[in-house]
């Protein structure tokens, strides 16, 4: 952090008074006994430091539309269609915003429920707008391995940075992403800990998870997973994109062998049962996410406006 606590919480507090209670700079400066400068500075500190998430609660037409057009074409039950930034080239903003509110709603029910989720850039970005809130009768489950390629934790899998956030009942998937061969999968599978996660996966009423493309540069190749001669097997092999490293094809249909019969991850819950939502974006992902769709694969999306434009076209 680069201000001290102290200041921070006057920059919050200057914020609050500013952004919930439409405050104007004068009237902060006032109430809390600093020059009209030194407000606008703490306030200008709240941003920066990140306390400040700014949500927008009034649906654009256009969003909406192109969701209910998403929602037709590919038979899902749930889509969200956040706008586009033309001069920004996040490939998480936006959607990284809309799916940390769709996750929240999941925390804040009063009843309890399993939360599957995968791991990737996108999710991690969700996961770091939430709030800090009691969700200690909610359990949330990892469907894939959280150990990388040289026995670290991996760095985008996101359910410890949810234990952290939230009081949840946290369940890690302790593996690899990917195993070694299917004989050792099978192994690691068979042990007791790791069958109750794996059952407890199967139970998720909502899944949110990440779409990976297999182009050159893909995620499972760049991160360390696969060696480029697994990536230039799946692609020879068809193979378009990954979900929680499961590779598959441009019809959603999943890869016979090759790295499917290491990836020690949980299946993806079924989607009779599940809500199982992809949060992706981008020119790059177009045919894993329109894959994932036409396979069914998925039945949730929340992505952006441009590309709900070409997945509609």
């Amino acid at each position: 952090m680069s201000a001290g606590g102290g200041k921070l919480d006057d920059a919050a507090r200057a914020a609050w008074l500013y952004y919930v209670a439409g405050n104007t700079q004068d009237q902060i400066a006032l109430k809390l006994g600093v020059s009209r400068q030194s407000a606008q500075r703490l306030v200008s500190l709240a941003t920066t430091e990140g306390l400040v998430k700014v949500r927008i609660d009034h649906p654009i037409a256009r969003c909406l539309d192109l969701a209910k057009r998403l929602r037709d074409r590919f038979g899902i039950g749930y889509c969200e269609v956040t706008p586009t930034d033309p001069a920004s080239t996040s490939t998480t903003l936006g959607v990284a915003q809309a799916a940390a509110v769709e996750i929240e709603k999941w925390l804040r029910q009063p009843d309890p429920v399993v939360i599957a989720m995968g791991t990737g850039r996108t999710l991690k970005a969700s996961v770091e707008q939430l709030p800090r809130i009691d969700c200690s009768h909610h359990k949330v489950v990892s469907l894939t391995g959280n150990v990388a390629p040289d026995g670290s934790a991996a760095y985008y899998n996101v359910v410890f940075t949810m234990a952290d956030l939230l009081n949840v009942r946290a369940f890690p998937m302790p593996l690899p992403v990917l195993s070694s061969s299917h004989q050792e999968r099978e192994t690691l599978h068979a042990q007791v800990m790791i069958r109750s996660t794996l059952a407890l996966a199967a139970q998720a009423r909502v899944t949110f998870l990440g779409i990976g493309d297999l182009g050159p540069d893909a995620p499972l190749y760049v991160d360390g997973f696969i060696s480029r001669g697994d990536l230039e097997a799946l692609q020879k092999a068809g193979a378009v994109g990954e979900i929680v490293g499961w590779a598959f094809d441009a019809q959603g249909c999943l890869i016979d062998g090759l790295t499917n019969d290491r990836v020690a991850s949980a299946a993806i819950p079924a989607r009779e049962s599940s809500l199982v939502i992809a949060v992706a974006k981008g020119e790059r992902k177009l045919g894993s996410i329109r894959a994932a769709l036409r396979g069914h694969l998925i039945n949730g999306l929340i992505t952006d406006e441009k590309t709900a434009e070409a997945l509609t076209n």
